[in-house]
């Protein structure tokens, strides 16, 4: 059983350990997590795995040295070893001006996120019964050739973080998820689709039917394939796509990254990045969010942040120490393992929606390519670059023409960003929330 005041008590103690072993300061991070999935193909179970699991991590620090411990044993006769060990390793590190603990942290408020589905959790026959469901579904689906897998899980973790500095705090999570892959046609034209659901609550899943109903609508969607024309046409991500561009836009305004001077974004705070229509919020304390948390990875518990409004870059992704580098205030986002520093990262993105459906976009533009699949990387954040592999639809007169695959879509993200046209259609299922994105021009390789 969790028990997230068992983890806090043990972070403490750990804590206690590490200044009587000479620390100026120290932190520890715990987590404890059960998780069940199962996985299924064509009805038959390819695989199960029940884990369970509790680490912890203890961060020293001596002067501006530092190092990194962690243990999977839980017992506190061992944690004066623990934190010599710790020490030792501390004293033979190089310093740094910028890694530290929060000399004054603000005490964890009691803030209820529903971030836990007290409901009974299911057991590895309930989630085989909902993969099974989904993959009947897609295969019922008209076009699906066979199955490519369906698989259902289920998680609950506690995570605790005790600071030298006076900060103690603790929260719980569960996570359920429903997956489903679908194929159409058949040899070199096979074409592969899925779909998922992830929530907080079993309530707030949407049915395997429907998980397996839209991965198979998906991949008979594809049947015919072709590669689109070459040339500069306008460019329409839907909603699981578009957060991949979100995504490169986070990467390019995070902190660490402007410390370091590698993004293409550096020294372009208060300017326009991006279209007037494209605002983007951050927010941790959303009620059953994919990424809330009451508090971040450095303690703090900064709430809702502005990075874009009409287009203007507002802030950094900022942890204590990229804002110590850069001289600015930290805004709480740090992330962090049992294992590693923190480091920035955002929670709960929120990007507005425009006024225009798909269909709209579509009629905006004439002619051009909706993106349904993107592959590989492909972004360079230092200058911009983009280069994706992709596969979508092909339209004309702002009407579908046919599946295409097989295409490069090629251009600079600081163009994207001031070109993006955002739609109606905000799908909020993932931490990134994000409608379709319409770029302007890139450079489409097909035929």
């Amino acid at each position: 059983m969790i028990d997230p005041d068992a983890l806090t008590e043990r972070a403490a103690a750990l804590v206690e350990k590490a200044i009587a072993a000479g620390a100026t300061s120290a932190d520890a991070i715990a987590v404890e997590s059960t998780s069940l999935s199962a996985s299924l193909l064509h009805g038959q179970v390819e695989s199960t795995d029940h884990s369970e699991g509790v680490d912890i991590g203890l961060r020293v620090f001596a002067g501006k040295r530092s190092a990194i411990v962690s243990t999977t044993r839980m017992e506190p006769d061992g944690f004066a070893d623990l934190a010599g060990r710790a020490m030792a390793m501390a004293k033979l590190a190089p310093e740094s001006a910028y890694e530290g603990i929060d000399p004054a942290p603000t005490p964890a408020k009691d803030r209820d996120l529903d971030l836990i589905d007290r409901s009974a959790a299911p057991d590895m026959e309930m989630l085989k019964a909902r993969a099974l469901t989904a993959e009947e579904a897609a295969l019922a689906t008209n076009g699906v050739s066979r199955s490519g897998g369906a698989g259902a899980l289920w998680s609950r973790t506690a995570v605790a973080l005790v600071t030298s500095a006076g900060f103690s705090g603790s929260y719980e999570t569960t996570r359920h998820g429903i997956s489903a892959t679908a194929i159409s046609g058949e040899g070199v034209h096979m074409e592969r689709e899925y779909d998922w659901t992830s929530a907080r609550h079993l309530a707030d899943l949407r049915s395997p039917e429907e998980i397996g109903r839209e991965a198979g609508l998906r991949a008979a969607s594809r049947i015919d394939s072709r590669q689109g024309p070459s040339g500069r046409f306008p460019v329409i991500f839907e909603p699981r796509m578009a957060r991949s561009l979100i995504g490169h836009l986070l990467g390019a305004i995070n902190g660490a990254a402007i410390a370091r001077k590698s993004s293409f974004l550096t020294d372009r705070i208060g300017e326009q990045i991006a279209s007037a229509a494209l605002s983007i919020a951050d927010d941790p304390f959303l009620p059953r969010g994919g990424a809330s948390r009451p508090f971040d990875g450095d303690g703090r518990s900064d709430g809702q942040i502005a990075l874009l409004e009409k287009g203007v870059l507002r802030t950094w992704l900022l942890d204590l120490a990229a804002a110590r580098e850069l001289s600015l205030t930290p805004n709480g986002r740090a992330s962090r393992g049992t294992g590693g520093h923190p480091s920035p990262s955002a929670t709960n993105v929120r990007v507005a929606p425009g006024s225009d459906s798909p269909e709209a976009l579509m009629k905006s533009a004439g002619r051009g390519l909706l993106v349904t699949q993107l592959m590989g990387r492909g972004a360079n954040l230092i200058n911009g670059d983009y280069s994706r592999g992709a596969s979508g639809f092909w339209f004309d007169n702002g009407e579908i023409q046919h599946p295409v695959n097989e295409i490069t879509i090629a251009g600079n993200l600081g163009d994207m960003l001031v070109s993006l046209v955002p739609g109606a259609d905000v799908d909020d299922s993932e931490r990134i929330a994000c409608p379709s994105l319409m770029t302007g021009e890139l450079t489409i390789a097909g035929s």
